[in-house]
């Protein structure tokens, strides 16, 4: 049964209106208190728990504006912001409804109402407002345990944990890691936190994207050159090793490494030893390793197109990061957080997304995950209007539905949705992406920075 996590109170005046309510939810399991005036709320709120609240907008028999309803909002908002408020009106003002959601309400119901509609509602409303508060709560717990300078990590999702437990592990210690999961998925992110964990946090962590890196600078970008040592060397280079000496060197998209440059990099990573290019001085780093990939390591070992013993050196622990649709309870709280992080970016009043828009950013696929979910609440930010994000704010430019017709996209944005297409087509793999658009892997990499996926 649905009621038997979901516990209503319902406010209104009107006897008739509160019994066929209480009659229609309870015969779905829901537990269910009524109220008929505004303090009686406020009351009931401040002294008990409630899933939800469906709420009429006028208490006062000779008004009709909602101000009631509007101000008994605005309160309920200063005592839990969390609660979800479902408003209900009699009138057919879509700018009373409209307000109270700018206020704060969930969603908005006309009297006299659709059961169909409040019960499907009301069951989302529900489901939202426990992942919102179920996220406050354990992103409380992850605050306690968060490294000093570390990146905030918005993951409460269950299929986040075992991600977070092991990073809590080893987060303190040297060991390498590999940090796995689609594109788009926080990989970095995680770098960042586990270097902060470390003892190594006094000290910048170095990071190298060897999935942009062409093969003719990848010894003079990991290991540095002499002057003279090649037509370009006007002068000596420190190369990414020797300026993570004492800290965190992090390889980003380490399975696009060829054969010959994964037989250097195996070199110093078993002795920490290594010579510039065009020097025969031999230099000690200590430096602890984390890599990150998209790509399936093990299915590229068996392959023979990935070193098992570079595999293994890497892999002490590895990471895994699920896709943002496998942790679907962590979307409210991610949106949140881009929004005000934009918000304050470009100085725009937006304090809260609508509840059709939450719906939106929940139902969709985010093919390219946390990144694009960034990058949506990004343009949306500069798009919305007031303080309120809307579903109509939100462009959702991957493929699937809502793609405008060819004749109607320019070139770039073509060229998204044939990426976008091509990795959903692949499951995030890269590489088979790549392949099947006729690039090579650092193009596609340039194409996906510049596209935001």
């Amino acid at each position: 049964m649905a009621g038997l996590a979901g516990r209503i109170l319902v406010a209104d005046d009107d006897g008739d209106v509160l019994e066929a309510l209480r009659l229609l939810l309870r015969s779905e399991g829901y537990q269910i208190e009524t109220a008929t005036s505004p303090s009686a709320v406020i009351a009931a709120v401040t002294t008990r728990d409630f899933d939800a609240l469906l709420m009429d907008m006028n208490y006062t028999r000779d008004t009709t504006g909602g101000s009631e309803g509007l101000d008994l909002i605005n309160s309920l908002q200063q005592i839990d912001n969390t609660l979800p408020i479902v408003v209900m009106t009699a009138w057919g003002s879509i700018e009373g409804a409209i307000e109270s959601l700018r206020r704060g309400a969930r969603d908005y119901i006309e009297k006299p109402f659709d059961n169909t509609r409040v019960l499907r509602i009301l069951q989302t409303q529900i489901e939202l407002g426990k992942a919102v508060r179920k996220g406050q709560r354990l992103e409380s717990e992850n605050q306690s345990l968060r490294p000093s300078g570390a990146p905030r990590l918005i993951a409460t999702s269950a299929a986040m944990q075992p991600a977070l437990k092991l990073m809590e592990r080893i987060g303190p210690s040297d060991a390498s890691a590999l940090i796995t999961g689609e594109h788009g998925t926080g990989k970095d992110v995680v770098a960042h936190w586990l270097h902060a964990a470390s003892p190594r946090n006094g000290r910048q962590m170095v990071t190298v994207d060897l999935g942009g890196l062409a093969d003719g600078v990848f010894e003079s970008e990991l290991f540095g050159h002499t002057k003279g040592a090649f037509t370009d060397a006007k002068t000596d280079r420190v190369g990414r090793f020797e300026l993570a000496d004492g800290s965190t060197l992090f390889l980003d998209e380490v399975a696009n490494l060829s054969m010959a440059q994964q037989a250097k990099l195996l070199r110093v990573l078993q002795t920490g030893e290594f010579e510039r290019v065009g020097s025969s001085k031999t230099r000690r780093v200590n430096v602890r390793i984390l890599a990150a990939t998209n790509a399936d390591l093990r299915a590229a070992v068996a392959a023979g197109k990935f070193r098992e013993d570079l595999f293994f050196r890497l892999n002490t622990v590895e990471i895994h990061l699920p896709p943002l649709r496998a942790r679907r309870e962590d979307i409210p709280d991610l949106a949140a957080h881009f929004l005000r992080l934009f918000a304050a970016r470009y100085q725009r009043p937006l304090a809260k997304i609508s509840a059709d828009a939450m719906q939106a950013l929940m139902a969709y696929t985010w093919p390219g995950n946390v990144r694009e979910l960034a990058h949506t609440i990004e343009r949306a930010t500069l798009l919305a209007e007031g303080d309120t994000l809307y579903a109509p704010d939100l462009t959702f430019r991957a493929a699937g539905d809502g793609v405008p017709r060819l004749d109607e996209m320019s070139l770039e944005d073509v060229e998204r949705v044939l990426i976008t297409k091509a990795l959903a087509r692949f499951d995030g793999n890269v590489s088979a992406a790549a392949e099947a658009l006729g690039l090579s892997r650092s193009a596609l990499y340039r194409r996906l920075q510049r596209h935001g996926l």
